[in-house]
């Protein structure tokens, strides 16, 4: 059976059709909640830092959110930061303020469920994401330093929580093949869940949260984000077993991470630009040595205490 992948061309941020093209894609790809359903949307509010391109953008989220409060479910919205916390995370680059007419509360994500991971070991996951009754999961189209992609998949790592992610690294960083096994695991282990990509304007060159504005003009949505990572793989004309994450999901023999497992009833692959995409070149090392950890902890703490103070509101 084929996975339906749903491609739409948006211009700009500010088209004023912007949120009829957000729904449009939710329904077409099932996201339909009875009214009451608690929905956690989970962005991709990765740090503080170039936060109008590292993170989801703001107007994409309130379109998502908007349509979810149309079919009378209860929406929260949740992450956990490599730096600082969702809600600081969220007013540096204007979410807090996109969603202020909604009633709807950013959360960050705290406490935590070990889980257990294919390759030994455990993971441990925010509870608000392992008890949610559906995740709409909302990336944003990066380059990836150390994934050479940060799409659908990726973004579930940022149901580990805090400090968990920076143990992650050194875990389950040293070994081949391993640290996207975690991430897959984390990914499997989470309940329904739906994703919509925000590519509208994308991050090339040297994502996750220092790269440069690439215009591809697309949001795309999908119930399998393996489909959806693999869409986003064809489009760039890359195999998608040159991506660590795809790389596993076909190892793993899942739905959809096969281009010929795909359909496209919109918009294909082939109408858009990605023929300049920047990806990086050498990936880095996975696993963190000790003084990439210490600065780490030393940034997220110094964000913690002084909030948006020295970071550039999106």
């Amino acid at each position: 059976m084929l996975c339906d992948v749903f491609l739409a061309r948006v211009r700009d941020y500010s088209q004023p059709d912007l949120a009829d093209v957000v729904g449009r894609l939710l329904e077409s790809c099932g996201c339909k909640p009875a009214p009451g359903t608690p929905v956690l949307v989970k962005p991709n509010l990765v740090a503080p830092y170039n936060s109008s391109l590292s993170c989801t953008n703001p107007l994409v989220v309130r379109a998502a959110c908007a349509y979810l409060l149309d079919h009378g479910a209860k929406v929260s919205v949740g992450d956990s930061p490599a730096f600082g916390t969702a809600r600081i995370v969220a007013k540096v680059c204007g979410l807090t303020k996109a969603l202020r007419p909604l009633p709807v509360k950013v959360i960050d994500f705290s406490g935590t469920k070990r889980i257990p991971l294919s390759l030994g070991g455990r993971a441990g996951v925010a509870p608000q994401a392992l008890e949610a009754e559906l995740i709409l999961n909302i990336p944003r189209f990066k380059a990836h330093d150390q994934m050479l992609l940060s799409l659908a998949m990726k973004n579930f790592f940022g149901c580990v929580t805090g400090l968990r992610k920076t143990l992650a690294h050194q875990i389950h960083g040293e070994r081949a093949n391993r640290f996207e096994s975690m991430i897959m695991d984390v990914a499997l282990s989470l309940p329904k869940n739906l994703s919509l990509m925000d590519g509208v304007v994308a991050m090339h060159g040297h994502g996750p949260a220092r790269g440069a504005p690439y215009p591809l003009g697309l949001i795309g949505a999908a119930a399998s984000p393996v489909a959806l990572d693999t869409a986003m793989c064809m489009l760039l004309g890359l195999d998608p077993a040159a991506v660590p994450l795809g790389r596993e999901a076909l190892s793993r023999g899942l739905a959809g991470a096969k281009p010929q497992d795909l359909a496209f009833p919109l918009e294909t692959p082939e109408a858009f630009p990605g023929q300049d995409f920047i990806l990086p070149g050498k990936l880095a090392n996975v696993a963190f040595g000790p003084s990439r950890v210490v600065l780490g902890r030393l940034k997220s703490l110094y964000v913690k205490i002084f909030g948006t103070k020295g970071t550039q509101a999106g």
